[in-house]
């Protein structure tokens, strides 16, 4: 039997070594010029002729990276209200920095395996996200498992019934399983609750919705925004360089899928948003080329990618920490520093996040003076509201949005998916409790009730 592969079996070509010095790069940084790969290496690493990260220096970057965040945005917190809705956990992909979902074949009837996971069918999807709306939600995120029986539209459906060898396209027929998800043009449409803003189908997934027929990319996203799509998140980018992606995601979409599916969603009119996973296998040269297949798509794009979203990877739990691959993730300094040179790097994206999912809620304020200028969301859950399944997701309210942001002497507002409908919170002249107002039935009342929330909060 082959032995896995280790952390110390790993060898890349691109590594962080540059014939650029550090100093040069942060001039460039300071003089708000166009920094290079061998540039953002330099500031990632503070350094690439030493090991290690220099603190003295760090503190030059995560200044200069603030001084350009007050430059661009000034001194708005954004947020904005929302529910994520993940149809499925059901996945036969198998990425190895994955710990979210259920192998697909405990969904089976019959199946000698029973699932911890889920899947909604698309009334349960609208039963969920219709009761967000009536709270006052903006936006419902949906990004899901690949569940192989999921098909684009009834047409979709029809082709892969067909098809001669189903495994090949990695399908099976929606009757083998205990609960039929539906299509992704039905569980959209199902969403798309009183114009509520529908914000799902990552490349990956738009790689599944079209597999066993020869549409374009175009052809997918049009239909799903014809079902009710209107923009598109940039997960599943994790690291886009593809001698990282053989480690971590081997089944996953490459690099150029997930950059062609990213400019075909946008040239059918749809929103964007881009992602980086980071702190695992890869180094400071892969992170960097990562920003620079951001900032060039961007370019192509005409604008449509609206934040850039560092996400941390989590590694407990993950078959990559399990199997030795990895023995943690990125550290404290290496967070802030990769939001730092996001934000000096990427000068053709106007907004920066900041995860307090995966930083936390101190450190999650730390990166809003390190480069970053949005918050996240309020991560509404019918499963924490509900209880049912004991908790897949958290939650923020509006007032704990307003007392952090105020808390570091920045302005709280509320905002659209895409950035352009914005509500300034003035927390010295308004009065709690504080709710969203821009969602299509929002009126400013709390997303929970007090005992709602506690409930939540003992989860």
């Amino acid at each position: 039997m082959e032995r896995p592969v280790t952390e110390a079996d790993l060898t890349f070509e691109h590594v962080p070594e540059t014939d650029q010095s550090f100093e040069n790069a942060l001039a460039k940084a300071r003089a708000g010029e166009r920094l290079t790969v061998d540039d953002a290496i330099e500031l990632l690493t503070t350094g690439s002729d030493s090991d290690g990260i220099d603190r003295a220096r760090k503190e030059q970057v995560l200044e200069t990276a603030d001084r350009r965040r007050a430059e661009v945005v000034g001194e708005e917190v954004t947020f904005v209200a929302n529910l994520n809705n993940n149809v499925t956990t059901a996945c036969n992909v198998g990425c190895l920095f994955c710990n979210f979902k259920d192998a697909a074949h405990t969904f089976e009837r019959g199946a000698d395996v029973e699932t911890a996971g889920f899947t909604k069918t698309p009334a349960e999807s609208r039963e969920a996200v219709a009761g967000a709306v009536n709270r006052g939600i903006y936006e419902v995120t949906s990004v899901s498992g690949l569940h192989p029986a999921f098909a684009l539209d009834e047409e979709h459906l029809e082709i892969l019934d067909a098809h001669p060898n189903p495994k090949e396209v990695n399908y099976k027929p929606p009757e083998r399983y205990a609960t039929d998800p539906g299509t992704y043009a039905e569980q959209l449409s199902a969403m798309s609750v009183d114009d509520v803003h529908v914000h799902s189908m990552t490349p990956e997934e738009g790689y599944h919705a079209r597999r066993g027929t020869d549409w374009s990319y175009e052809e997918v996203y049009s239909r799903l925004k014809d079902a009710g799509l209107d923009t598109v998140p940039g997960t599943a980018a994790e690291i886009l360089v593809d001698e990282v992606r053989d480690v971590i995601c081997p089944g996953k979409i490459t690099t150029d899928g997930w950059l062609e599916a990213m400019e075909a969603a946008a040239n059918v009119g749809l929103g964007l948003t881009a992602t980086i996973m980071y702190g695992h296998v890869e180094n400071e040269a892969h992170r960097a080329m990562h920003l620079k297949r951001v900032r060039d798509l961007q370019e192509r794009v005409d604008g449509a990618i609206t934040e850039f979203v560092p996400l941390s990877f989590i590694h407990q739990n993950t078959p990559l920490f399990e199997h030795d691959v990895v023995t943690g993730g990125a550290s404290t300094d290496e967070d802030e520093l990769m939001i730092a040179v996001s934000r000096l790097f990427l000068d053709n994206i106007e907004h920066i996040q900041s995860s307090w999912v995966k930083y936390g809620d101190e450190q999650g304020l730390k990166m809003l003076s390190c480069g970053a200028d949005d918050f996240m969301g309020t991560i509404l859950s019918e499963e924490i509201t509900k209880r049912a399944g004991g908790g897949y997701g958290e939650f923020r309210s509006v007032g704990e949005y307003v007392e952090m942001i105020s808390s570091i002497g920045r302005v709280p507002v509320e905002r659209s998916t895409d950035y352009e409908t914005r509500r300034v919170i003035d927390p010295e002249h308004e009065k709690p409790p504080f709710g969203p107002e821009l969602g299509p039935k929002a009126d400013g009342t709390p997303l929970l009730t007090t005992d709602e929330r506690r409930l939540s909060a003992d989860d």
